[in-house]
């Protein structure tokens, strides 16, 4: 078994390096020059791009199914194994939109964004656990795998809408519009400073373990902490000696760790927005400006408002049905007001809301476009705040 989780590990980084190499390929299409005389030369590049990006895919899933083989159940049970399925569930949403409008751009833009995931997916904790008695069940598959297609298909909705908006905004003047694209950048670069000092803190073995009573009272020991403790744990004691000493404690409704992490993320995604900022003295929206100018404003508007259209059916067969009849199965009742299930019904909701605004009220275009960036960061939110900061009966899963 130990064999199989180290084969799968390894298909796991050659399809982040395959993707790396695919956004590579991806750019250099861009710079292709499409027309030749009169007839249309072939993208090399954006073929290259493609097919790199394939071999990605089956080389993640070969990851999954040597992984599910070696643990004996579908692995999409904790944090590490649900954002990497995500990862290549956003990879394979993209693959089939990209045969129908075979536009190089939007790989440029939807494979970071599936970097980005996995790479985050990689600072949870990898090994082999045996399923909790609540996640026995065949809806575990059902429910969990549905959800994952249904956020990756919106996912690509984000990444057209993003590219709308580099495209369209204005970048030589300052305005509500460069601002808030700028924030959205801004957290694309929290992820890669989320992992960059994730990744620096355990090659220097940090570690760092508390004492700490839980919300219920009750006194807990070895609450480990593996990036430096800017926040600690309800009522904490640090145990290690010669570590960083929280500058305060929370209560104990909070995921302390996790909140923490999320502090880090923020700190370093700062350091390197501000780093880009100085050495470019250029927006992040304006140097990604020049990469959409042979692109058409509609024809992006479409491919966005059609990945709604597909994956909003999808995450409400995940996220609401299949969920409810597993809530009712394992917990008695059908819903009960959980964070994740709350959020859950938000993003519903929100999406509800976009596709009647976009069908009833003309929502076309930049409207469109910003439907989908805040519908893909309330996405994220469920992720990674609700899941990682606050407690509640999905708790067992942020680990």
């Amino acid at each position: 078994m130990s064999e199989l989780v180290k084969i799968s590990s390894n298909l796991l980084y050659a399809a982040f390096i395959l993707y790396l190499l695919g956004t590579f390929f991806f750019g250099g299409a861009i710079r292709q020059k499409k027309i030749h005389g009169n007839e249309e030369k072939p993208n090399r590049w954006g073929t290259i791009a493609v097919i790199v990006s394939i071999i990605g895919f089956i080389a993640q899933l070969g990851y999954f199914i040597l992984r599910w083989i070696a643990s004996g159940h579908a692995p999409v049970s904790n944090m590490f194994e649900f954002v990497t399925f995500f990862g290549m569930m956003l990879v394979a949403a993209f693959i089939v939109i990209n045969f129908i409008y075979k536009t190089p751009v939007l790989g440029l833009f939807a494979l970071p964004i599936a970097l980005l995931v996995i790479a985050f997916a990689s600072m949870f904790p990898g090994e082999l656990n045996p399923l909790v008695p609540s996640l026995k069940s065949h809806w575990l598959y059902i429910h969990v795998t549905t959800v994952a297609a249904g956020e990756a298909i919106l996912a690509i909705s984000f990444a057209a809408g993003l590219i709308y908006l580099v495209k369209c905004i204005d970048q030589s003047k300052k305005s509500a519009r460069t601002f808030f694209l700028e924030l959205v950048m801004f957290s694309l670069i929290a992820v890669l400073g989320f992992v960059i000092c994730s990744v620096i803190f355990k090659a220097g073995h940090y570690e760092a373990t508390f004492n700490w009573v839980d919300k219920k009272g009750v006194e807990q020991t070895g609450l480990k902490y593996e990036l430096p403790a800017l926040i600690g744990p309800h009522e904490g004691e640090l145990q290690t000696p010669d570590r960083f000493k929280p500058l305060f404690n929370v209560p104990g409704i909070v995921n302390a760790v996790k909140l923490n992490t999320v502090i880090w993320s923020l700190i370093s995604g700062i350091i390197i927005y501000l780093l880009v900022r100085v050495i470019t003295r250029k927006r992040i929206g304006a140097l990604l400006k020049p990469l959409t100018k042979n692109l058409k404003l509609d024809f992006v508007d479409e491919i966005s408002y059609r990945s709604v259209i597909i994956g909003f059916p999808v995450f409400t067969l995940g996220g609401l049905i299949f969920a409810m009849i597993w809530a009712q199965i394992a917990w008695s009742r059908p819903w009960g007001w959980d964070p994740k299930e709350v959020w859950a019904l938000v993003t519903w909701l929100f999406y509800a809301a976009f596709l009647h605004l976009r069908l009833s009220k003309g929502w076309h275009g930049e409207k469109s476009a910003w439907l989908a960036v805040v519908g893909f960061a309330i996405i994220m939110f469920n992720l990674v705040a609700v899941n990682l900061v606050i407690a509640g009966l999905h708790s067992y899963a942020s680990n």
